[in-house]
């Protein structure tokens, strides 16, 4: 047997009685294609990469909630809440998990962040600072560096929303350490900045499912590529 396993070796799908096989999150043709071929999720970074509405968020959160952590951010000890608003997917995920692998992990969550904020003000240790108090930037970058340290699990979901082009390239050097350090990351993400760290695995959600892919060859890379070639190309579609 492998001792050396990351956090979270295999997904696959089971079934619940919260969730409609002929209905929605199951419909979305990621998670059709989760349910019937299952993922393999190797240590280091995988990138989900997809337009609006492709699931890769969906999937994010899912993954989070059956490995323990909140629908709505924080690590595997935060317990808060405001409106739920996640698929009933994650009732029916199987992780498989790795043996001796860590058991902590963190989910950050974009649009969910400031009530996590909110539950830090009262449980929050000697490392959190306030994070009110700083730019919406600011505090991910906070985050990042007071809760992302060692091989353990991490979700993160569009964390590019709130981070300057200069704030994305010191989240790729995080992930780049995380990397190193043996860590385990799945992240939804619109950026192309963001997916290009080196050596990330990287699926392409879309109307196929997901499938792997090199980020040269992303359709979001070649449409940034040539949008800011020439932005007159698309502008002239949406002004007209």
């Amino acid at each position: 047997m492998d001792l050396d396993q990351p956090p979270v070796v295999r997904i696959d799908v089971g079934t619940s009685e919260d969730v409609d096989p002929l209905a929605w999150p199951m419909t979305i043709p990621a998670v059709d294609q989760l349910a019937r071929e299952g993922l393999e999720l190797p240590r280091g970074v995988t990138f989900l990469v997809g337009e609006n509405g492709s699931g890769k968020s969906t999937l994010v959160e899912a993954v989070a909630a059956a490995y323990g952590l909140s629908g709505e951010g924080g690590s595997t000890h935060s317990r808060h809440a405001t409106r739920a608003t996640e698929s009933p997917l994650a009732s029916a995920l199987r992780l498989q998990r790795g043996v001796g692998a860590s058991r902590w992990g963190f989910f950050l969550r974009a649009e969910t962040m400031h009530g996590w904020y909110t539950y830090m003000d009262d449980h929050g240790g000697p490392r959190d600072p306030d994070y009110h108090a700083m730019s919406h930037g600011e505090s991910f970058l906070a985050v990042l560096r007071a809760k992302f340290d060692g091989p353990a699990f991490y979700c993160l979901d569009e964390p590019e929303a709130a981070l300057s082009f200069s704030s994305t390239l010191a989240l790729i050097g995080v992930l780049h350490d995380l990397q190193r350090a043996g860590a385990q990351v799945l992240c939804a993400t619109h950026s192309p900045v963001l997916a290009s760290l080196p050596g990330a695995r990287i699926l392409e959600v879309g109307e196929w499912g997901y499938r792997a892919a090199s980020w040269e060859d992303l359709e979001l890379v070649t449409h940034w590529r040539a949008y800011l070639d020439s932005p007159g190309r698309y502008l002239r579609h949406v002004l007209d």
